[in-house]
Parts: structure tokens; sequence; C-alpha cells
């Protein structure tokens, strides 16, 4: 297939636990090969099976630091007060210029970070559930948690919808094949943008 020389783009995919991001980000990772995943740093140990470098990048917190304050980190964040998470900026910049695109899995928060790290180059999906008692149910039925932590999910997942009008596009995920294709096509169109299309004008020049 002729393509044109493009700059790549960050997929943002964000959604309040449950609503089925991972499996989402999982299947187009899986079927898109110019579509990379964001590898994170963070200050927290690794668990058992972990590599770093492919699962996380793992990093003392002074080390964590030193990459922050240098600029090294296009977003990050503290979670719980304890463990420090973030995107390293050298690969993914390197991706993008080398045309392909990176998927991140990261909050609303991040997700204004990120773009303001680098505008232009960030499409953001916000993945809502069909209901919040759906939304209830999947938790109730893959966690097993108790119910004073459904609740906190619960809590947490209201404020996180309440920043979804923030996002470039937002897609209900009733049935999880049209989630993922819906999702697809916003990719697909992203990519074809004018703006992305470095190689335009060599292209055209080229059409004899």
């Amino acid at each position: 297939m002729t393509r044109i020389a493009r700059r790549g783009l960050c997929l943002v995919l964000s959604a309040p636990s449950g609503a089925g991001k991972t499996a989402i980000a999982a299947a187009l990772l899986a079927s898109e090969p110019n579509l990379r995943s964001s590898i994170s740093v963070t200050t927290r140990a690794p668990r058992a099976g972990e590599q770093d470098g492919v699962h996380y990048h793992f990093r003392s917190q002074l080390e964590f630091d030193a990459l922050a304050a240098g600029g090294g980190l296009l977003e990050w964040a503290q979670v719980l007060g304890r463990h420090c998470y973030g995107t390293p900026r050298a690969p993914v910049e390197q991706t993008l210029a080398a045309g392909n695109d990176v998927a991140f899995d990261i909050d609303w928060q991040g997700f204004r970070q990120l773009r303001a790290a680098l505008p232009g180059d960030v499409v953001g999906v916000f993945i809502l559930p069909p209901s919040l008692a759906a939304l209830e149910q999947r938790l109730r039925t893959r966690a097993g948690d108790d119910a004073a932590e459904i609740a906190r999910r619960m809590a947490l997942a209201r404020d996180e919808i309440s920043h979804c009008g923030e996002f470039d596009h937002v897609v209900v995920n009733d049935s999880l094949p049209q989630a993922i294709e819906d999702i697809r096509a916003v990719l697909h169109a992203a990519r074809s943008t004018t703006a992305r299309q470095h190689g335009l004008q060599a292209f055209i020049q080229g059409l004899g």
C-alpha cells in the first residue's frame, strides 16, 4: 500500500475503572502494526514477572525526580501519595518522528499534561460505560472488592466522567467489539489529517 510519510500521534484512552479501557487498548495494539504502547517510568518496585523496560522503567525516587526536573517526562503523577508514575519524553518523540503512534492509558490529568507537552500530537478518547449501574455491576463481578472499595471506585468514576468533555471523542462501551471499531476509526481518521502528512508535498511532486 502506498503511504505518505507522516508524523505519528498519541492516542490517549481514558475511562473510569471497569469501563473496558484495558481490553480496548489490548485489541488495538494487537491489530494495529503501527501502534505502540507507552511504557511508563515508576518508583515502585517490580512485581513478580515484571521486567525493566518491558512492563515499566523502574527507577529510584531520586532518578525519577531528576528526570522530571530536567523535562524528561511528558506527564507524571504521584499515586495515593506513594509511588510516582510518568511518561518518558524521549521514546515517545522518537516513535512519533518515525511515523508510528503511541497508545496511552492515563487519566484526565495526564491527558491535560500530555496535550500541553505535545500540542497538536494528542488525540483523546474518553470511554463511557452504558450506565453507572452497569459500571458498578462490572466492578462487583470482576474485582471481588468489599462494599467500601466499590463505593470508593464509583465516587472516583463519577469524578472522572465529569471531565469527559475535555476529550476530542467520547465512545460508549455498550458492546466491546463496536467500541474497538469506533476507536479504530478515530485512530485512522487522525492519521490522515493534512497536518500530520509531512511527506504530502513530496508525494504530490512524485505523482508526475
